[in-house]
């Protein structure tokens, strides 16, 4: 390389986005997702011994998907093909099959070809590598923020791990930033720049766990302070306040203090409101929280939340006006999008209110740790098999639709714990319904004196 080439390399580095520059380069360098690239992680060990397999990396937006497939194929010296399920179809993918081939058979290489967004690939895109992935030919690692369970094809998924990826949190991304900050190769530390702690908590806030966002925030910023005229000769020592990441965010940190103890505050008082039946206050802090900066999706998910656990079947209709309210921000985006959040929400707020299913899996799950993993009931199994017919699979088991009104009394829990009612509902809303209905359901079904315990069953609970 001649210095003409070298200066031209040099420049071109200084135009690439922050976030891009201050992409991990190895394992070492990567942070957070403890639990998968951890030197005890599968991961980490799959790596230090070449043995790359298959798989699908779901996780959240900036959570570092894209730079773990690339670590991946640095470090194991892979022919490495970043492949785009927007941009590309078929075509596409067979030409990129071809090229593996001719890595394997001239240079010995392995072919790792990272599809990001594979969710958006279709059947056939998907069918069109399958058979490569299975003869080893490439070895697929796909990107996606969407269940794969859904969204892969059954014999593609079936050949791959799926890697689960968190959100980062707040701590990562604080020591991210603070990383690029110091960092004079690759980040900003040579303009001798300081992040004012408040203005760290916020940027870290806004995020959301994206490092991506806080690192577009973060070089906004930066230039904002630079191309100040004020500014222009004092390069050294500069100090990134509040006020510049909200100008470079476009988002006022109005109320929401460093420590982030208000964040919480804030979001308990909406809560709160939902649930006390007072959509007045339910706006009000549902406007604090938004002009403040709160992710709204963050917002969307609590009310979701409340759908099931303070409304409940009393109203079952308000769990799909929450989700609703949340893909419609989803759809328009804000600030228009915010007006359906706060429909939502003086919904749940004037709805009829019942705990009782949040109440009842409570109960179940305790009753679960105590007693374990008790047997189905022989007459509920499946009997697929001429063998399980044989062992009375099935056997006496009571069709509800051959009898009056769908029911007939039947014992569907474990033997030990026959009987058992969890599930009581109010008098409140549309559970009045629900309770009338139980009640006649449950004097048509008459306990039968259980059997004789022994010493292995369970304790009554």
């Amino acid at each position: 390389m001649d210095l003409f080439e070298y200066q031209a390399q040099k420049a071109a580095e200084a135009f690439r986005p922050l976030a891009e520059r201050m992409r991990p380069r190895s394992l070492d360098e990567f942070v957070g997702q403890k639990h998968t690239v951890s030197r005890e992680g599968l991961l980490y060990r799959a790596i230090g011994k070449d043995r790359i397999f298959s798989m699908i990396l779901w996780g959240p937006p900036g959570c570092g998907k894209t730079t773990l497939a690339r670590i991946i194929a640095n470090e194991t010296n892979s022919y490495f093909v970043h492949f785009s399920a927007v941009l590309s179809g078929v075509k596409e993918i067979r030409s990129v099959i071809e090229e593996a081939k001719n890595q394997q058979k001239l240079h010995q290489n392995r072919t790792i070809l990272f599809v990001d967004e594979i969710h958006r690939f279709n059947k056939a895109q998907q069918d069109a590598f399958l058979h490569h992935v299975e003869s080893g030919l490439i070895t697929l690692i796909g990107a996606t923020t969407e269940n794969p369970s859904f969204e892969v094809i059954p014999p593609l998924l079936s050949r791959c791990r799926v890697i689960t990826l968190k959100a980062l949190s707040p701590l990562d991304i604080s020591l991210i930033l603070k990383k690029t900050l110091k960092d004079k190769e690759k980040g900003l530390g040579s303009l001798g720049l300081t992040l004012d702690p408040g203005a760290l908590s916020h940027l870290t806030r806004i995020s959301d766990g994206d490092a991506r966002v806080a690192l577009n925030g973060l070089e906004l910023a930066v230039s904002l302070i630079l191309s100040d005229k004020d500014l222009s000769e004092k390069k050294n020592n500069l100090k990134i306040r509040m006020k510049d990441i909200e100008h470079a965010l476009q988002q006022k940190a109005l109320i929401y203090d460093k420590s982030g103890e208000e964040h919480y505050n804030l979001i308990s008082a909406f809560h709160k409101s939902l649930r006390g039946s007072d959509p007045d206050a339910s706006l009000y802090w549902l406007a604090r929280m938004l002009t403040a900066g709160e992710n709204p999706l963050y917002v969307a998910r609590r009310m979701v939340r409340c759908a099931s656990e303070d409304v409940g079947n009393a109203d079952p209709q308000a769990l799909g006006v929450a989700m609703n309210a949340m893909e419609a921000f989803k759809f328009i985006g804000p600030p228009e999008g915010e007006l359906a959040l706060a429909q939502a929400a003086v919904y749940l707020a004037i709805a009829p209110k019942s705990n009782r299913i949040y109440t009842a899996y409570k109960k179940v799950l305790g009753i679960i740790e105590k007693s374990g993993t008790l047997p189905v009931p022989v007459h509920i199994r499946n009997a697929p098999t001429n063998l399980m017919k044989a062992l009375d699979y099935g056997k006496e088991y009571k069709y509800p639709h051959d009898y009056p009104d769908a029911y007939v009394s039947q014992e569907y829990l474990p033997e030990t714990l026959r009987d058992r009612q969890y599930y009581f509902p109010t008098e409140r809303g549309f559970e009045k319904i629900v309770k009338q209905r139980l009640e006649k359901w449950r004097k048509i079904k008459k306990p039968q004196p259980p059997k004789p315990r022994d010493q292995h069953d369970v304790e009554d609970f």
